[in-house]
């Protein structure tokens, strides 16, 4: 069958332009919801889509001419990656096309949650002037825990270098990945040294809820918490019970376990959660900047036609 790729989501110009130029055939789809495109995967060998859907066993089963499904974002888990591997379909993923977004944004919400940037701007706006109330902390001479060292963990560790601080990393699935900017330790040495905790691994059944009350009691030190990764992998009481008890000093969350309004609003610690003045809260668009947008249409041009050329 030759190759036709249809495209589900939003995507930047330049991919299109790239499959124009490699004379691969698609069409364009963003208005196509679910039931569309159940209706006609069937004539496609490609798949591109960002997150409209979840691509599970039975999407697949109907997909009987499918090679590839490319995915204009980091990670995976609006697919079935394991069922869709088992057909011999090739799984394609743009994650370093949203790294460096990714990373500026958890510095930018870490500098803030330290120097009460929020909190203050939200005061003076209201009539008040505390600068004891809101004295901050430095960076400099902390100590960094990333958990998960591919392109985002990267990503932020490079962008960590010229604040004066040491940058840990923990990994279960890569060995003698140190470099100069973070230095590969044990989940040991993360507890006992940590004073900031970055997140950058992906949602799977081994990671799905797994920061819990267990997780975040081994802390030695008060920390300040960064989620930039998944939201199903934080269980969010956990989070503000060790808020509760001091081990967190604050948090900063750009991804949370439920995604939507009026979802959000019916979780019972949403408004726990919100009611904090040191926990600052994005709505998952870390990854999501202009330049990003172009950046990960990009990559996956890119990657899909070199896959095709293979």
């Amino acid at each position: 069958m030759k190759t036709k790729v249809l495209i589900v989501d939003d995507a930047h110009a330049v991919l299109t332009q790239k499959l124009d130029q490699a004379g691969i055939a698609y069409d364009y789809k963003p208005e196509f919801d679910r039931a569309d495109t159940e209706k006609y995967i069937s004539d496609y060998t490609g798949l591109i889509i960002r997150s409209k859907f979840q691509v599970d066993q039975h999407f697949i089963d109907l997909a009987n001419n499918l090679q590839f499904i490319a995915r204009c974002g980091a990670g995976m888990d609006n697919i079935d990656e394991a069922y869709a591997q088992s057909k011999g379909i090739e799984l394609i993923s743009a994650n370093e096309g949203n790294c460096d977004a990714v990373g500026e944004h958890m510095i930018g919400m870490l500098l803030s949650l330290m120097n009460h940037l929020n909190r203050a701007n939200q005061e003076i706006k209201t009539g008040l002037w505390r600068r004891e109330a809101n004295r901050g902390f430095e960076l400099q001479g902390r100590t960094v825990a990333i958990i998960g060292y591919g392109h985002n963990g990267q990503a932020m560790a490079k962008k960590l270098s010229g604040f004066g601080v040491k940058v840990i990393a923990y990994d279960k699935y890569k060995t003698g990945f140190s470099d100069q900017f973070a230095k590969e330790v044990s989940m040991e040495e993360v507890v006992k040294q940590a004073d900031i905790l970055s997140f950058h691994i992906p949602l799977t059944k081994e990671t799905k809820g797994l920061i819990n009350e267990e997780y975040l009691y081994h802390f030695r030190k008060p920390i300040f918490f960064l989620l930039g990764a998944r939201g199903g992998i934080v269980q969010i009481p956990a989070v503000l019970k060790a808020m509760d008890e001091g081990k967190i000093i604050g948090a900063a969350f750009d991804v949370l376990p439920v995604e939507n309004f009026p979802g959000l609003k019916e979780q019972s610690w949403f408004s726990d959660l919100t009611s904090r003045d040191n926990v600052i809260l994005s709505p998952h668009v870390a990854g999501w900047t202009f330049e990003s947008y172009y950046k990960l249409s990009d990559v996956v041009a890119d990657k899909i036609i070199s896959f095709l050329n293979k």
